[in-house]
Protein backbone atom coordinates (compact mmCIF):
# COMPACT_ATOMS: atom_id res chain seq x y z
CA UNK A 1 0.00 0.00 0.00
CA UNK A 2 1.36 3.43 -0.95
CA UNK A 3 2.03 5.97 1.76
CA UNK A 4 0.60 9.51 1.52
CA UNK A 5 4.13 10.92 1.30
CA UNK A 6 4.82 8.67 -1.73
CA UNK A 7 1.66 9.91 -3.43
CA UNK A 8 2.55 13.54 -2.69
CA UNK A 9 6.05 13.01 -4.09
CA UNK A 10 4.72 11.25 -7.19
CA UNK A 11 2.11 13.99 -7.71
CA UNK A 12 4.73 16.68 -7.38
CA UNK A 13 7.11 14.92 -9.78
CA UNK A 14 4.31 14.39 -12.31
CA UNK A 15 3.30 18.07 -12.12
CA UNK A 16 6.93 19.18 -12.46
CA UNK A 17 7.45 16.88 -15.44
CA UNK A 18 4.28 18.21 -17.08
CA UNK A 19 5.38 21.84 -16.60
CA UNK A 20 8.86 21.06 -17.95
CA UNK A 21 7.35 19.33 -20.99
CA UNK A 22 5.06 22.30 -21.66
CA UNK A 23 7.96 24.76 -21.48
CA UNK A 24 10.16 22.52 -23.66
CA UNK A 25 7.70 22.51 -26.57
CA UNK A 26 9.02 24.30 -29.68
CA UNK A 27 8.61 28.06 -29.54
CA UNK A 28 8.06 28.02 -25.79
CA UNK A 29 10.19 30.27 -23.65
CA UNK A 30 9.72 30.72 -19.93
CA UNK A 31 8.42 34.11 -18.91
CA UNK A 32 10.43 34.97 -15.85
CA UNK A 33 8.04 37.66 -14.64
CA UNK A 34 4.79 35.93 -15.52
CA UNK A 35 3.21 33.93 -12.68
CA UNK A 36 2.94 30.18 -13.32
CA UNK A 37 -0.88 30.45 -13.38
CA UNK A 38 -0.63 32.81 -16.36
CA UNK A 39 1.55 30.58 -18.53
CA UNK A 40 -1.12 28.14 -19.79
CA UNK A 41 -3.60 31.03 -20.15
CA UNK A 42 -1.13 32.91 -22.35
CA UNK A 43 -1.36 29.95 -24.70
CA UNK A 44 -5.17 29.62 -24.72
CA UNK A 45 -6.80 32.94 -23.79
CA UNK A 46 -8.32 35.12 -26.48
CA UNK A 47 -7.56 38.36 -24.63
CA UNK A 48 -5.20 40.19 -22.38
CA UNK A 49 -6.09 43.38 -20.55
CA UNK A 50 -3.32 45.98 -20.71
CA UNK A 51 -2.82 49.06 -18.59
CA UNK A 52 0.24 51.27 -19.07
CA UNK A 53 1.84 52.12 -15.72
CA UNK A 54 2.47 55.72 -14.78
CA UNK A 55 5.93 56.85 -13.61
CA UNK A 56 4.65 56.47 -10.03
CA UNK A 57 3.90 52.78 -10.69
CA UNK A 58 0.15 53.37 -10.53
CA UNK A 59 -2.06 51.98 -13.28
CA UNK A 60 -3.30 54.42 -15.87
CA UNK A 61 -7.05 54.88 -16.22
CA UNK A 62 -7.15 52.75 -19.40
CA UNK A 63 -7.55 48.96 -19.10
CA UNK A 64 -8.50 47.78 -22.58
CA UNK A 65 -8.92 44.15 -23.61
CA UNK A 66 -6.97 43.28 -26.76
CA UNK A 67 -6.15 40.44 -29.09
CA UNK A 68 -2.61 39.29 -28.50
CA UNK A 69 0.02 36.76 -29.42
CA UNK A 70 2.31 34.92 -27.02
CA UNK A 71 5.59 34.68 -28.93
CA UNK A 72 9.04 33.87 -27.56
CA UNK A 73 8.03 34.55 -23.97
CA UNK A 74 6.43 37.94 -24.66
CA UNK A 75 2.97 39.37 -25.28
CA UNK A 76 2.65 41.14 -28.65
CA UNK A 77 -0.26 43.29 -29.78
CA UNK A 78 -0.99 44.99 -33.09
CA UNK A 79 -2.77 48.26 -32.38
CA UNK A 80 -3.62 51.57 -34.04
CA UNK A 81 -1.13 54.43 -33.77
CA UNK A 82 -3.60 56.65 -31.85
CA UNK A 83 -4.46 54.25 -29.02
CA UNK A 84 -3.55 55.09 -25.44
CA UNK A 85 -1.15 52.12 -25.34
CA UNK A 86 0.85 53.63 -28.23
CA UNK A 87 0.64 57.23 -27.03
CA UNK A 88 1.68 56.23 -23.50
CA UNK A 89 4.79 54.47 -24.80
CA UNK A 90 5.69 56.86 -27.63
CA UNK A 91 4.73 60.27 -26.25
CA UNK A 92 4.98 59.82 -22.49
CA UNK A 93 7.72 57.17 -22.40
CA UNK A 94 5.61 54.98 -20.11
CA UNK A 95 7.45 51.76 -20.89
CA UNK A 96 5.92 49.61 -18.17
CA UNK A 97 2.51 47.95 -18.23
CA UNK A 98 0.38 45.60 -16.19
CA UNK A 99 -1.18 42.70 -18.07
CA UNK A 100 -4.04 40.45 -16.95
CA UNK A 101 -4.63 37.21 -18.88
CA UNK A 102 -8.08 35.76 -19.54
CA UNK A 103 -11.42 36.43 -21.17
CA UNK A 104 -13.61 38.52 -18.89
CA UNK A 105 -15.62 40.45 -21.46
CA UNK A 106 -15.36 44.04 -22.61
CA UNK A 107 -13.86 46.50 -20.15
CA UNK A 108 -16.18 49.31 -21.24
CA UNK A 109 -19.85 48.47 -20.78
CA UNK A 110 -23.21 50.08 -21.39
CA UNK A 111 -24.56 51.86 -24.44
CA UNK A 112 -22.13 54.78 -24.14
CA UNK A 113 -19.18 52.76 -22.86
CA UNK A 114 -19.19 54.71 -19.61
CA UNK A 115 -19.56 51.61 -17.41
CA UNK A 116 -16.55 49.56 -16.36
CA UNK A 117 -16.23 45.78 -16.08
CA UNK A 118 -13.53 45.05 -13.49
CA UNK A 119 -13.86 41.22 -13.68
CA UNK A 120 -10.45 40.98 -15.35
CA UNK A 121 -8.82 41.89 -12.02
CA UNK A 122 -9.44 38.32 -10.79
CA UNK A 123 -7.21 36.98 -13.58
CA UNK A 124 -3.48 36.23 -13.22
CA UNK A 125 -1.44 39.34 -13.95
CA UNK A 126 2.15 40.44 -14.33
CA UNK A 127 4.12 43.59 -15.04
CA UNK A 128 5.97 43.96 -18.31
CA UNK A 129 8.50 46.20 -20.02
CA UNK A 130 7.03 47.65 -23.21
CA UNK A 131 8.79 48.54 -26.45
CA UNK A 132 7.84 48.93 -30.08
CA UNK A 133 8.60 46.00 -32.36
CA UNK A 134 9.54 46.93 -35.94
CA UNK A 135 10.64 43.56 -37.36
CA UNK A 136 8.35 42.53 -40.23
CA UNK A 137 9.17 38.87 -39.59
CA UNK A 138 7.67 39.24 -36.11
CA UNK A 139 4.58 40.84 -37.68
CA UNK A 140 4.27 37.85 -40.04
CA UNK A 141 4.52 35.40 -37.12
CA UNK A 142 1.98 37.37 -35.08
CA UNK A 143 -0.53 37.57 -37.92
CA UNK A 144 -0.13 33.83 -38.61
CA UNK A 145 -0.89 33.20 -34.94
CA UNK A 146 -3.89 35.56 -35.08
CA UNK A 147 -5.21 33.66 -38.12
CA UNK A 148 -5.12 30.39 -36.21
CA UNK A 149 -6.31 31.84 -32.91
CA UNK A 150 -9.11 34.14 -34.10
CA UNK A 151 -10.19 32.36 -37.32
CA UNK A 152 -12.91 34.03 -39.35
CA UNK A 153 -12.98 37.05 -37.01
CA UNK A 154 -9.41 37.81 -38.07
CA UNK A 155 -10.22 37.75 -41.81
CA UNK A 156 -11.84 41.17 -41.42
CA UNK A 157 -8.70 42.66 -39.83
CA UNK A 158 -5.86 40.81 -41.54
CA UNK A 159 -5.17 43.23 -44.39
CA UNK A 160 -5.65 46.31 -42.20
CA UNK A 161 -3.19 44.98 -39.63
CA UNK A 162 -0.55 44.19 -42.25
CA UNK A 163 -0.84 47.27 -44.48
CA UNK A 164 -1.46 49.53 -41.50
CA UNK A 165 1.84 48.35 -39.98
CA UNK A 166 3.70 49.01 -43.25
CA UNK A 167 2.12 52.48 -43.54
CA UNK A 168 2.82 53.42 -39.91
CA UNK A 169 -0.89 53.51 -39.03
CA UNK A 170 -0.59 50.45 -36.78
CA UNK A 171 2.17 49.51 -34.37
CA UNK A 172 3.37 46.35 -32.70
CA UNK A 173 3.96 46.57 -28.98
CA UNK A 174 6.17 43.95 -27.38
CA UNK A 175 5.51 43.36 -23.66
CA UNK A 176 8.28 41.41 -21.95
CA UNK A 177 7.34 40.08 -18.49
CA UNK A 178 9.60 41.41 -15.73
Amino acid sequence: MARASDLDRRGFLAAAAGAAAWLARPGRAPAEGAPPAALPLLETSRFVYVSPLLASGEESACHGEVWFGWLDGAVLVNTRRGTWKVRALRDRQLDRARIWVGDHGAWKTGLTGSGRNEAFRAAPCFDAKARFETDRAVLDRLLALYETKYGSEFERWSEDMRTGFYAGERMLIHYQPV
